[in-house]
C-alpha cells in the first residue's frame, strides 16, 4: 500500500495538482505504519504556517487604458518595486514599499496587451496595422489622448484585431514573470485581466496560472474581444487545463461597479442559472476581490442597516465609465456578503454554491506602484499621483458630473493575504485555490480563525493553537461536517496588529444564514474588543473604541486599542437544519486617511465632506456549514 501510495502522490504532481506539503492531503492511517514518533514536534508538519502578502491586481503601462493615458513604468518597475526596489514615478517621486511584497500578479488588461509599448518603439508590427499606424502617429504628434479616446469608445471591438501582436507581447509577459520569480523570496504568477464591461459594467477578472511558461506559452490571453460573457472565459479557462495540464483560476473584481451584472442570479444572457453553469463558476472562481482602490465590496449601507460599520470606502453612484446610474435594487448583486447568502439559496435549489468564495483585497493600480498604505498613497492612475491638485481630479469623467468617480472617493486599497507552507507559485496558489486566504484594506495584519465542534476556550491561548484548528477543525475557506448532536459551531480567532500599523479596536463574527421560510439572513457579532471594554449580552461592545487622529498634523498614536486580541466564540444561534457561512472582520482604530496625509503635505484644503480617516480592516474568508454534511 505504502508503494502505491508513493506512485499516487507522484501522479498528483506530475499532472500538477500542486506541492503536497502545503496541503492536508495525505493517506488514510490504515494504509501505513505508525512513523517513529520524533523529538521535534515540528517534523511531520504539513499544515499553512505562514502568512504570506501580496497583490493579484497590478497594471503597467502594458495595460493599454494605462499606457495610451500616459502611463510609462513597465513590467520592470512593477516587479522591482514589489520585491523592494526603490523606483521612480511618473511625476518624478522617489518611491518605496515600506516592506517588500511576498507576491504579484502582473495583471495587464488583455485588450490590445502591450499597445502603448509597441507605439513608444514604432514596432514593425503596429506601423503594417492601418489603425496602429493612425495611432502611433497622433502620439508621436503629441495628440495621444485622441488617440486614447478612440481606443476607448471602440469598447469591445477590436480595432487593432492583430494576433501576431498578442503573440509577441505574451511571450514577453510570461518571460518577466519567470525572470523575476525567485522561490522562497518572492512569487510571481504569469496572469491577465479580461475586462468585460459591456454598457460600462464591470465585470473584470483576473485570471492567475498556477504554472510556468512551458504550459502557459501555449496559449494567448481571452479577452473582451473574443467575449464579454463569463461563461465563455471560463470554457476558454476548461480548455487551457485540458490543453496543457495546468491549473488556473480566476478572481472576480469587487462588484460595486457592475450595476447588478457580478452576483446575479441570473446568467449574463439573463436566462436561468444551471446546475452546469453554477459548477463552472464554483471550480475556477474560488475567489473574490473585495477591496480595492475603487471602493469596498464586502457590502452596503443599505444591504446591512444594523452593520454600523458597513459604509467604509462606499463607492456607489454608477457603474465603471459612469454611463448609467446606479439604481437600489442593484446593490444586492454588487457586494460579497449579499452573495455568500444569495449562494446559500442557489445550493439549495441546484446542489452546488457558484458564490463559496474566499476574500482577497488588491490594488487595481495603473501606475506599476502597489502602494496601498494610506502614507504612501501613489493612486490608481499615472495622472493622480501625489500633487497638491490631485484631490480635485476626477479619475472617471462622466458625462453626468454625479456619476464622476472623483479622485477624493477613490481608496488606498488593498492586500490579499494568503496561508501558505512557503512562497512557491504551486503553494500560494494553491491556497488561493482552497480559500485560505484573507483580504486587507491595505494594512498587514494578521488573523487566524478556526471552526471545530469540540474546541475549549483556553485552547486559543495556546502557543499551538493553530496545530490544534488543523487537526481538530477547519480553517478559513473550510466546510464544517454535520453537526454532532446538541453541538453548535465553536470559533478560535487570533489577530495581530501590523507591525508597522495601527492597534486593533475589535474583532467580529459575520454570519449569514437561510432559515426554514428561505429567507436570507445576516447578523453581526462583536466578539473580541480592546481597552478592557465589555460586550452585552446582544453581541456588541458597549462603546466604541475613541479616535486619537490629529487630521491637521496627519498622526495618530497608538495609546488606545490592543496590539493582540483572541476570540473564542459559540454561536449561540446555531440551528443544525439552516446553511449558514461565518467570517471574521478585523477592524484597526482610527488612522488617518490618505487625503489628511495630502493635506498636511502640500498644505492644502480638502472640501468639507471629505473624508480624513478611516478604519482600516481585514475580512477573513468564511467557512461555510451544510447541514447533512
Amino acid at each position: 500500500m505504502i508503494k502505491n501510495f508513493h506512485l499516487v502522490a507522484l501522479s498528483l504532481l506530475v499532472i500538477g495538482i500542486g506541492n503536497l506539503r502545503g496541503q492536508d492531503l495525505k493517506p488514510a492511517e490504515k494504509e501505513y505504519k505508525t512513523p517513529k514518533k520524533e523529538y521535534s514536534p515540528y517534523a511531520g508538519d504539513y499544515y499553512p504556517d505562514q502568512v504570506y502578502f501580496g497583490d493579484t491586481h497590478l497594471h503597467s503601462s502594458w495595460s493599454t487604458d494605462a499606457g495610451m493615458a500616459g502611463a510609462t513604468l513597465g513590467p520592470d518597475v512593477a516587479y522591482r518595486i514589489s520585491r523592494g526596489e526603490t523606483v521612480t514615478s511618473h511625476l518624478g517621486w522617489k518611491v518605496r514599499l515600506i516592506r517588500p511584497l511576498d507576491f504579484l500578479v502582473l495583471a495587464d488588461h488583455a485588450e490590445n496587451l502591450g499597445l502603448a509599448d509597441f507605439i513608444e518603439r514604432s514596432d514593425p508590427i503596429i506601423l503594417a496595422n492601418e489603425t496602429g499606424k493612425k495611432w502611433h502617429d497622433l502620439v508621436k504628434a503629441g495628440n495621444g489622448y485622441q488617440a486614447f479616446l478612440e481606443w476607448l469608445r471602440a469598447g469591445n471591438q477590436d480595432l487593432i484585431n492583430e494576433p501576431r501582436m498578442a503573440k509577441v507581447v505574451w511571450e514577453k509577459a510570461t518571460d518577466n514573470a519567470d525572470k523575476y520569480y525567485q522561490p522562497g523570496v518572492f512569487t510571481t504568477f504569469h496572469g491577465f485581466e479580461w475586462t468585460s464591461h459591456p454598457g460600462g459594467n464591470n465585470m473584470h477578472r483576473v485570471v492567475v496560472f498556477r504554472d510556468g511558461k512551458d504550459r502557459t506559452k501555449q496559449i494567448i490571453p481571452y479577452s473582451q474581444y473574443d467575449s464579454v460573457d463569463p461563461e465563455d472565459l471560463w470554457n476558454y479557462l476548461m480548455n487551457y487545463e485540458e490543453k496543457t495540464g495546468g491549473r488556473v483560476l480566476a478572481i472576480p473584481h469587487n462588484g460595486n461597479l457592475s450595476n447588478g451584472l457580478m452576483f446575479s442570479y441570473n446568467r449574463y444572457s439573463g436566462e436561468d442559472l444551471t446546475k452546469e453553469v453554477v459548477e463552472q463558476r464554483y471550480r475556477f472562481e474560488p475567489l473574490a476581490e473585495v477591496t480595492q482602490q475603487k471602493g469596498d465590496g464586502e457590502t452596503h449601507p443599505q444591504l446591512s442597516p444594523d452593520d454600523e460599520f458597513a459604509d467604509f470606502e462606499t463607492l456607489d453612484m454608477g457603474n465603471l465609465n459612469g454611463t448609467q446610474a446606479k439604481t437600489p435594487d442593484m446593490l444586492a448583486s454588487e457586494y460579497a456578503r449579499e452573495a455568500l447568502k444569495r449562494g446559500l439559496k442557489i445550493e439549495a435549489e441546484l446542489g452546488t454554491n457558484p458564490f463559496k468564495f474566499g476574500m482577497i483585497g488588491s490594488s487595481d493600480n495603473h501606475t506599476a506602484l502597489p502602494t496601498t498604505r494610506e502614507e504612501n498613497n501613489f493612486s490608481k492612475a499615472s495622472f493622480v499621483e501625489p500633487s497638491p491638485e490631485r484631490y480635485e481630479h476626477p479619475l472617471v469623467e462622466a458625462p453626468d458630473p454625479a456619476l464622476s468617480i472623483m479622485l477624493t472617493d477613490v481608496g488606498a486599497a488593498g492586500l490579499a493575504a494568503v496561508w501558505a507552507r512557503e512562497n512557491t507559485r504551486e503553494s500560494i496558489w494553491d491556497a488561493m485555490a482552497r480559500r485560505e486566504t484573507y483580504a486587507t484594506s491595505g494594512t498587514r495584519l494578521r488573523v487566524r480563525v478556526f471552526g471545530g465542534w469540540d474546541f475549549e476556550e483556553d485552547e486559543v491561548q495556546r502557543p499551538d493553537f493553530a496545530r490544534t484548528g488543523y487537526d481538530r477543525g477547519v480553517p478559513m475557506g473550510g466546510d464544517l461536517k454535520a453537526a454532532p448532536s446538541g453541538e453548535a459551531p465553536k470559533f478560535m480567532v487570533r489577530a495581530l496588529r501590523d507591525p508597522d500599523g495601527a492597534n486593533l479596536d475589535r474583532i467580529q463574527m459575520i454570519k449569514g444564514w437561510m432559515d426554514a421560510q428561505g429567507e436570507l439572513q445576516e447578523r453581526v457579532y462583536d466578539i473580541a474588543v480592546s481597552d478592557g471594554r465589555k460586550i452585552s449580552s446582544d453581541g456588541k461592545a458597549n462603546k466604541a473604541v475613541g479616535n486619537t487622529v490629529d487630521v491637521k498634523n496627519a498622526s495618530y498614536t497608538n495609546s488606545i486599542g490592543d496590539p493582540l486580541l483572541t476570540a473564542y466564540w459559540t454561536d449561540p444561534d446555531f440551528d443544525p437544519s439552516l446553511r449558514a457561512f461565518y467570517y471574521v472582520r478585523v477592524l484597526e482604530i482610527p488612522t488617518p486617511r490618505w487625503t489628511a496625509y495630502d493635506s498636511k503635505f502640500f498644505n492644502v484644503k480638502m472640501p468639507d465632506d471629505t473624508v480624513m480617516y478611516l478604519q482600516d480592516r481585514a475580512y477573513t474568508s468564511p467557512i461555510w456549514y451544510t447541514p447533512g454534511e
